[in-house]
């Protein structure tokens, strides 16, 4: 009787021991699976709210407290509605199998000099050609979700290649070229466009997509004109315009090497030039 119940109780430890398991890599592979898109800063936010709530109540803040509160109870309807994107690629990556197979890797060190100083060169010379161009650089805000509407490249940034991506009526220059770090991880990828621009103005939908993307994160988007040949800059929701080979490094490193400051630059956004 001793040993039956020594054994059910072995039993009953290696099953929670195993369902623990399953949960925990369930866990694991739904981070990973959120891992380089926005619904990481989303987590975030919803994390520090729910922090708030005790200590809000620590502190005898009944009114903050109450609010916070009613914030907490209509995050059960709005979390599946914020994160429908990630949700819908998990059911998908479930249903093909590849949930649980996903491996993401990220590379840490990266020479960002030598990245912006191959960007800013090909921007001048698709700038010189007239050659219209999009190249969005990730920061802290993932940008998964939309490399993936692309074409994976998974290459060091150069100059050359960046150039050679958007030579006219090839598979990959319609579309922007997303960088990470200091490669090259996607071309052709489709961006949201911004709603911000009045109907009827002349932005084009490639500094559209520009400012768009500047919205929905704190990507920068380089955007060459194929009209006018200048360089732009999409950054928190502004366009910079007709920037010159030294302002755009500049900026660049001020954004890309620090902790963003809002840039001291005299061309702010307008929307009556061509683009």
């Amino acid at each position: 009787m001793i040993s039956f119940i020594q054994n059910m109780t072995l039993l009953s430890s290696l099953i929670s021991v195993v369902d623990v398991a399953i949960v925990s890599y369930g866990v694991y592979r739904l981070f990973l699976l959120i891992r380089g898109t926005r619904a990481v800063q989303l987590i975030k936010g919803i994390v520090l709210l729910l922090l708030a709530v005790p200590v809000s109540n620590w502190l005898k803040l009944s009114a903050t407290h109450m609010v916070l509160k009613d914030i907490q109870t209509m995050l059960i309807v709005a979390i599946p509605i914020v994160f429908q994107p990630e949700l819908r690629r998990a059911l998908e990556q479930l249903g093909q199998g590849r949930f649980f197979s996903q491996v993401m890797v990220y590379r840490e060190e990266v020479d960002v000099s030598r990245m912006i100083d191959e960007l800013a060169r090909a921007a001048d010379r698709l700038s010189r050609s007239r050659t219209g161009a999009l190249m969005v650089i990730e920061r802290q805000t993932g940008l998964a979700e939309y490399a993936a509407t692309g074409t994976a490249i998974d290459a060091a940034v150069s100059a050359a290649l960046l150039e050679n991506i958007f030579v006219p009526n090839t598979p990959l220059h319609d579309g922007a070229a997303i960088i990470r770090g200091d490669r090259v991880v996607a071309a052709a990828a489709f961006l949201p466009l911004t709603d911000s621009a009045q109907p009827g103005s002349e932005l084009g939908s490639r500094h559209r997509a520009a400012i768009g993307i500047s919205e929905q994160s704190d990507a920068m988007a380089v955007a060459v004109s194929e009209e006018t040949g200048w360089v732009s800059v999409a950054i928190e929701g502004r366009l910079y315009r007709r920037l010159e080979d030294r302002a755009l490094r500049e900026m660049l490193f001020r954004y890309l090497r620090s902790r963003p400051h809002p840039p001291s630059l005299s061309r702010l956004w307008h929307r009556g030039a061509p683009s």
